[in-house]
Formats: C-alpha cells, structure tokens, sequence
C-alpha cells in the first residue's frame, strides 16, 4: 500500500477515534440532553437513539464502551 494512503487511512481512523470519545463522553456525562439532541424525523437517524430514551444507564454504558473504544483505537496509531 502506497505510504500516503496509509497515512491516509490512519489520519481517518485517529478521526473516528476522536468522535468515539468525545461522543462517548458527552453520551456518559449527558445522557439525557445528548440523546434528545440526537432525536429527529428522520428515521434512520432517530433509530440509531431511540433505544436510549429513557435509559440514561444505558445510554452511560454504551458512552463507556465508546470511550474504552476510541482510546484503543487512538493508541494503536502509529506514523
């Protein structure tokens, strides 16, 4: 594989990290205000959160398993 897509390809993944732990984050400090924020007409999108409503534990699990996620991922990382 050609070096500058390989970088390519990590610059991506260390992006993904980034919104797994910021999303996990604000999903395991916020849990309430973040699903609401999330909810929508659109049904593909509010199907992606309407599992959390009403379930801040879970939603505060599944922002921990983002976290542990994303910093795997984020160290795994090298040039």
């Amino acid at each position: 594989m050609n070096d500058m897509v390989a970088l390519g390809i990590k610059r991506s993944a260390e992006m993904a990290a980034i919104f797994m732990i910021g999303d996990g984050l604000l999903g395991l400090l916020q849990p309430t205000r973040h699903v609401d924020l999330w909810r929508s007409d659109v049904v593909a999108v509010d199907a992606l959160v309407r599992r959390f409503d009403a379930r801040p534990g879970m939603r505060r699990l599944y922002g921990m398993a983002q976290l542990a996620g994303g910093i795997t991922l984020a160290t795994r990382l090298r040039r």
